[in-house]
Formats: structure tokens, C-alpha cells, sequence
């Protein structure tokens, strides 16, 4: 089988760079140790059957180059499943080291381009890495594909028979609960979304670009002041580092959201603004405001995933109110702007930018990256992960981190996961411009704190404006 690879595809492809791989990292794990056969045959039959993307190869043809997918003749399971063993005593400190030296490795180019090492010795368990090339597909689609690995037994075995049991809001957001079951039907996912992040913009519905509204968005991208300098800009190298913070129990938020007329997305998202603004000001440099790029589903979430997979997605460019002292005003501020940037065809005019990007590579590729080189300083995703434990090949998944890929040449890598009733920061950056993340994560329990407490204090319950 041979296919030509879709323009947006290609983007992803063509954008790749030694010190800024185009790869998607997740690392999975799992209160006891998972077991090899069963492991494999649950990714032979769920991901390596299912998907033919994950049999098959990247090939060039033709005088200009065409990437297409082809069946890889040579294709071999075991070669894209690896163990490997922390030394003792193996605990989150190790695991982050290791996973951090594989987001400065390449893909082997000549085989489908994804692998999955199984860690053992991690605690008491084991862990899961898992490196999928961005041309696959998007981040949202991949998480559905990496939770469709999962069952809600042990014994496995679950689906939308038992998610409808599961409580749902009423009105609007239940209509919505009930389209996103008809994925999980279709992928096997004990994939449970919270109503508050049902809202987020990663969740966002197909937008339509038309007339004046494009135009003005497409405007605004190209005009666009350059974020200003800051601890997060720079050049890259080929090293990265990675940590992740304790998981954050979602009730904890939510009841700062109560307290301000706030979702939860909106309250873990200022809370990541009150992070970068500590971080920065404790190196010296004026908290000025920094934009995020951050990824926006195209695909409706009622929509189930095609077996080609592919990117359907857009960006928007989210301003991070670091500038805001206060951490009330600062909520209020990053809400303000989440909601005017819902309402934006700019998505969707950055999707047909990467579309462009792959039927013509030279010159407008190097324009899309360069509006986000110079626009942007973090690339910012939040996704939502199974709201109960859920089990993999009989283990119980005890948490997970996934990162998408610092596309434009950007120097940090922050996402936001929920599972199981808690929320988890990731952050990935470059060694040489970041090289304790660490600090980043310790600021973000901080602010956490910090805006808990101010919250209290100051006794709003709405908004001010």
C-alpha cells in the first residue's frame, strides 16, 4: 500500500530540526510491574492492527519530493518495542533523566516512526515511554490512541455500557458528554472528561474561516508584536530536560474556581501564568506578558478517529497575563483572554497556514515557523485524561505525562494533564536555556498556594468584569 501524505502532515514532517525533533513524548506509569507478553500483544492488537500508520514507512518521490506512506516491507513488531531498566532505586528523578535524553534522539527514519520502551524497575512498578513523529497525528488524536490501549478492569474489557452510568452535568454540557462517548465506543477508551474542561480550547469545534473574520485573524497573526526577552528564549541545543509535579487534586482547583466564577481549565492556566511570572522575575527580568502557542482540536470530539489518523488541528496564540501582580487580577485577566480567542477563527487560519507550509515547504513553511518563533516563547497544551483509574495489560495506571513537540524553534514545553480526579504539570525545555525545570515546578505549587489563599481573602464569587 502506498498513499500520498496529506499537506499538514508533511509540514510536520518538513519542520523537523536536530535541536527541535518533531516527536511526541508520553511516559505512562503504573503501580506494579507490567507484564512483556501481555503488553505486546495488547499493542499488536490495538495500535499495530488497528492503525496502519504504525506499519508503515515515510518515503520521498518524484522530482519535488512527495512524501508518501508505504507499507513497510521489513516491518517487525520487536523492533519498535524496546526494555530497558532504571538503575536503583529507580524513582522519579531517573525516569525524568530518561526520558528527557530520548526527546534528543531521533526517529530511525527508515522504519514507521514511533517506539515504545518498557522501563521496569521504576518504584514499585514499571513505566511506559512512548515517542510517536508528529506526521502520525495530533496530539489529541494520539492520547486517544494511547488510552485506547487501556480497559477500566484489570481483567480487561469495558465500554460505553458502563461510561453512561458515570454522573452528567446537565444541559448543554451533557448533549456534549454523550458525543464524546460515542468515541470512546469506537476506541475502547475509559476516556471520562470533567464538565469544567469540556470548555478548554483544545476542545474546541471545527471553526469556519470566511471573509472578513479570516482576514482579520490572519492579519492579526502577521502583526503581531515579538514576545519579549526572557529566561525562555534563545538558541537550542539538542539536549532537553523534563519534570513533572506531584499530581494536584482537581477539587483543590475547582474550589478556586467556585470562588471566582472560574473553570477549572481557566484556573490551572493562570496558575501557569503566576509560575512564569515567578520564574522569571526571580532571574532578574521584568514579568512582561508572553504568549503560548497552544494547540486547538479541529476534529469534533463526536468524530470518531479515521484509521489513517493525520493532524487536524490549529493554534492560537494565547497572551499569558505575567504582567498582572495581583494572582485574583491575573485569573480574571487570563479568562478574559481564553474566552476572546474561543471566539477567534485564528485556529483555523493557522491550519490552513501548515497546510500551505507542506504543498509549498520552502517559503511558506519558514513563514509559519517564524511566526511562531517570534510570536510565541512555550508551547501551552491541556488534555484531558480518563476521570477513574484505568488498567493496561493488567497494571494499574498510576499517572501519565505527555508533551507535544516544541515546534518554531521554541525553547519550553508545558503541559497540563487530568486523570483520575487529579491534574499534573509537564514541563519539557531545552538544557541550555532551562536547565533546572525543577524550579518551574516548584513555582507552579507555589502560585497554586498562593492564589488559593488569595482567593480566600479577597471573597469574590464573579468576575469584575
Amino acid at each position: 500500500m502506498s498513499e500520498r501524505m496529506t499537506p499538514v502532515d508533511a509540514a510536520w514532517l518538513q519542520m523537523e530540526e536536530p535541536t527541535s525533533l518533531m516527536v511526541i513524548t508520553s511516559v505512562l506509569w503504573f503501580d506494579e510491574p507490567l507484564d512483556w507478553e501481555r503488553l505486546t500483544e495488547v499493542v499488536r492488537e490495538r495500535l499495530v492492527e488497528r492503525y496502519p500508520r504504525f506499519r508503515q514507512r515515510v518515503v520521498s518521490a518524484g522530482l519535488l519530493g512527495t512524501h508518501r506512506w508505504e507499507d513497510d516491507p521489513a516491518f517487525r513488531l520487536a523492533a519498535h518495542l524496546r526494555r530497558t531498566r532504571l538503575r536503583a532505586p529507580g524513582g522519579r528523578a531517573a525516569l525524568e533523566h530518561q526520558v528527557g535524553e530520548s526527546m534528543g534522539t531521533a526517529l530511525d527514519a527508515s522504519r514507521p516512526l514511533w517506539e515504545l520502551h518498557l522501563i521496569e524497575g521504576y518504584e514499585t512498578g514499571s513505566a511506559l515511554l512512548m515517542r510517536v513523529h508528529h506526521c502520525i497525528a495530533d496530539g489529541i488524536s494520539l492520547a486517544r490512541v494511547l488510552l485506547s490501549l487501556t480497559d477500566e478492569r484489570a481483567g480487561g474489557g469495558g465500554g460505553p455500557e458502563a461510561l453512561e452510568e458515570a454522573e452528567a452535568p446537565p444541559g448543554t454540557l451533557s448533549r456534549l458528554l454523550r458525543g464524546a462517548r460515542t468515541v470512546v465506543g469506537s476506541t475502547r477508551a475509559a476516556w471520562k472528561r470533567g464538565a469544567e474542561l469540556l470548555a478548554e480550547p483544545i476542545q474546541l469545534m471545527d471553526l469556519a474561516v470566511e471573509g472578513a473574520r479570516g482576514a482579520s485573524a490572519l492579519s492579526r497573526l502577521m502583526t503581531l508584536q515579538q514576545d519579549p526577552p526572557s529566561p525562555f528564549r534563545g538558541g537550542l541545543g539538542p539536549d532537553k530536560r523534563v519534570a513533572w509535579s506531584s499530581p494536584v487534586p482537581v477539587e483543590k482547583v475547582r474550589e478556586i474556581g467556585h470562588g471566582t466564577g472560574s473553570t477549572v481549565n481557566d484556573v490551572v492556566m493562570a496558575v501557569v501564568a503566576g509560575m512564569l511570572r515567578r520564574y522569571v522575575a526571580a532571574r532578574g527580568q521584568p514579568p512582561e506578558d508572553l504568549r503560548a502557542v497552544v494547540p486547538v482540536n479541529l476534529r469534533p470530539l463526536s468524530e470518531p478517529l479515521p484509521r489513517e489518523l493525520g493532524n487536524r488541528f490549529g493554534m492560537v496564540f494565547l497572551p499569558l497575563p505575567l504582567g498582572v501582580e495581583d494572582p485574583v487580577e491575573r485569573l480574571w485577566e487570563l479568562k478574559r483572554r481564553m474566552d476572546k480567542l474561543k471566539r477567534s477563527p485564528e485556529a483555523a487560519v493557522m491550519f490552513g497556514m501548515l497546510t500551505a507550509a507542506g504543498l509549498a515547504p520552502s517559503a511558506v513553511e519558514r513563514a509559519a515557523v517564524e511566526v511562531m518563533r517570534k510570536k510565541a516563547s512555550l508551547v501551552l497544551t491541556n488534555v484531558p485524561g480518563p476521570r477513574r483509574p484505568v488498567f493496561l495489560a493488567g497494571a494499574r495506571l498510576a499517572g501519565v505525562m505527555f508533551w507535544v513537540p516544541m515546534a518554531g524553534r521554541l525553547g519550553l514545553g508545558l503541559s497540563i494533564f487530568s486523570y483520575a480526579g487529579h491534574v499534573t504539570l509537564g514541563v519539557a525545555a531545552d538544557a541550555g536555556l532551562v536547565p533546572e525545570p525543577h524550579a518551574l515546578i516548584e513555582d507552579f505549587e507555589a502560585e497554586l498556594d498562593s492564589l488559593a489563599d488569595a482567593v480566600k481573602e479577597a471573597g469574590h464569587t464573579r468576575p469584575l468584569h
